[in-house]
């Protein structure tokens, strides 16, 4: 290790693992450096960012030796784009350290013993799985480090595509990506080159200016394809413009959408979508029963695996037909319609309106009568009178965000002790901590990772929990 100016180097040291969060290891007089962009095997020179007592932070200055793991990896934008982080890793690689990370957390922060550790579900499909994208439009486009340093000034210019990792201000200006069906390159393209001809505005979120902001594309495994605009102000003349424009560029858009977003951050989920073209929706399948997701509804973003992970869970909630079940973070009730053939009653909330309302379409529409779908806090709607009116729970699906299940909610469930609750989660480090906060009463029989982001370090995990006798 050697300071330079301030900097602090090491030079010519292994990587030999992977910790939580896709970050490398390497090991130095009994320290760990965490890094990212290396792949265990890899023989490396580093710059710390971060230098605590019992651990550091680094960035990979040069690699002086490749790990015999490394691949070259697909995609012209890798190493600036955040979002596929291990496209140099093989993608048997990737599945073993997310299995490994899953294990890790479930058994440290979860303090789970004895239960079965199933290996993780794979995607068939590793490139062209999401089914929905955001774009941002930026006034600034972010530099790589080689333009920084050059001698020449490049001036400030628009960007439409993916924030720059950590950085809040700026857009990559994404040409091509491997997430979405290509249909998503025309829709960004031509978008960029429409703003470009008609001189408009792209956004800035230091000063609050400028007319364009997001672009979201949903396309589905029915071929149906949702774009919604999103502006800052009303500009209705330039806004027929644009919507004419991307339909004549992408004739197979079935649904486009403009929204207007005065606020100073981007969630449009108390906002209006207005439908420019199309029915304002589109329809998505997973095995037999359709789902509609309207431009604010939140839906698994990989249906191919959704499939999967799904299936998982109602193989893990074991029904006969007698169960009543309830769908906590039901979305726009998918997990529970898909379930609801083996159960006797399904309840699902959400906090999102628009999603219950297509909720209740959806089982409608797959003919399902048995189903009720309720709107707000799950933590405040989840009483005891709630559960009263509909119910003594047999089974509890719960589908938290990242964050995972308030401690209130944690509380309630202690208390109806439900016999089985089959926890799906995007996050095995906050679902291991629930668990860990449920074992009062509840002990995992099983656990299953299902990779649903194929090239990222992203884990679901479905697991079973059984009240204890």
């Amino acid at each position: 290790m050697r300071k330079q100016n301030k900097r602090i180097t090491v030079e010519n040291i292994s990587i030999t693992d992977y910790a939580a969060q896709g970050k490398a290891i390497a090991r130095l007089d009994g320290k760990v450096i965490f890094t990212e962009g290396a792949v265990p095997g890899d023989v490396v020179d580093l710059l710390l960012i971060k230098n605590k007592k019992d651990f550091a932070e680094a960035r990979v200055l040069k690699i002086i030796t490749p790990s015999a793991d490394r691949v070259t990896p697909f995609c012209m934008h890798f190493s600036v784009c955040g979002g596929c982080k291990w496209q140099m890793l093989p993608y048997e690689k990737q599945l073993q350290y997310k299995q490994q990370e899953a294990e890790q957390n479930l058994a440290r922060i979860g303090k789970i013993t004895g239960a079965v550790m199933m290996p993780i579900v794979g995607a068939d499909e590793q490139v062209y799985y999401r089914n929905k994208l955001e774009f941002t439009f930026s006034n600034k486009r972010y530099l790589t480090q080689d333009e920084i340093t050059q001698e020449e000034v490049v001036p400030l210019q628009n960007s439409l595509g993916f924030h720059a990792p950590r950085v809040f201000d700026k857009t990559i200006n994404i040409f091509e990506c491997f997430l979405m069906d290509e249909v998503n390159n025309r829709i960004r393209n031509g978008m960029r080159e429409i703003a470009t001809e008609n001189n408009y505005s792209f956004y800035d979120i230091k000063e609050h200016t400028g007319w364009l902001r997001n672009l979201i594309v949903r396309f589905c495994t029915t071929g149906e394809l949702m774009v919604n605009l999103c502006i800052n102000y009303k500009d209705e003349e330039n806004t027929k413009i644009v919507m004419d424009a991307l339909l004549a560029k992408v004739p197979e858009i079935t649904t486009l959408l403009y929204t207007i977003n005065p606020k100073w951050n981007d969630t449009i989920y108390d906002l209006s979508p207005q439908v420019y073209f199309g029915k304002g929706y589109v329809t998505e399948k997973l095995e037999n029963f359709k789902f509609i997701i309207s431009p604010k509804s939140f839906f698994q973003t990989n249906t191919k695996q959704a499939e999967k992970l799904y299936s998982v869970a109602r193989d893990f909630a074991a029904l006969t037909g007698k169960e009543v079940v309830y769908d906590l973070y039901c979305g726009t009730g998918s997990i529970g319609i898909f379930v609801s053939p083996l159960a006797k009653k399904i309840i699902g909330v959400e906090l999102i309106e628009d999603a219950i309302e297509d909720a209740k379409k959806n089982a409608a529409n797959n003919n399902i009568e048995h189903a009720a779908f309720f709107a707000g806090d799950v933590i405040k709607i989840c009483n005891d009178a709630f559960f009263a009116a509909h119910g003594r729970a047999d089974v509890v699906i719960t589908d938290p965000p990242r964050a995972g299940m308030h401690e209130k909610l944690i509380n309630k469930l202690l208390e109806i002790a439900a016999p089985v609750i089959v926890y799906v989660s995007c996050n095995t480090a906050t679902m291991a901590r629930d668990i860990f906060l449920l074992s009062e009463k509840y002990s995992v029989e099983k656990t299953q990772p299902v990779d649903m982001f194929p090239h990222t370090h992203h884990i679901e995990c479905v697991a079973k929990l059984i009240l204890k006798a």
